[in-house]
């Protein structure tokens, strides 16, 4: 006699539909408390000044464990496509290079107010540690998307 997984139930119009096992509470608390270190981490590297020991160290050490991570155990390759959309990749492209002309004249231009770089632009808005903080948090779990990817 095979029993289900999961319990089913029905609703009011009758349909069965299945309930979802819910995780182990072992995962959950491991879950929890790893992403809690990651936000104290975060934390604690969003109060490092600009250009500091500690800002390098803040930025070296998660990559540093991301590129362990994916020398050891890399991710599966994705097959390439068949063929590339050129309209699509061109607007990529224009974009992309929009974005270096705009930050190589402000360069040159030694950022002048009337045509400021995207860094002096981004700088104002991560001003506040709780931004900062969950900057620094998105861009440690983007790197491990793409290592898990």
């Amino acid at each position: 006699m095979a029993t289900n997984p999961a319990p089913a139930r029905s609703d009011d119009s009758g349909h069965r539909w299945q309930v979802a096992r819910p995780r182990r509470p072992a995962h959950l608390a491991l879950l929890a408390l790893i992403l809690t270190g990651l936000a104290v981490y975060a934390w604690l590297v969003a109060a490092a000044a600009p250009f500091s020991r500690g800002a390098l160290a803040g930025v070296v050490v998660p990559g540093a464990i991301v590129g362990i991570v994916a020398s050891v155990r890399p991710p599966e390759r994705i097959p390439a496509p068949a063929e590339l959309d050129m309209i699509g990749m061109s607007y990529w492209m224009i974009l992309l290079a929009a974005f270096f002309e705009w930050e190589a004249s402000a360069w040159r231009d030694s950022s002048w107010p009337w045509h400021p770089s995207f860094t002096n632009l981004v700088d104002p808005m991560l001003a506040p540690h709780l931004v900062k903080t969950v900057a620094i948090l998105l861009w440690i779990l983007a790197g491990w998307a793409l290592v898990r990817r």
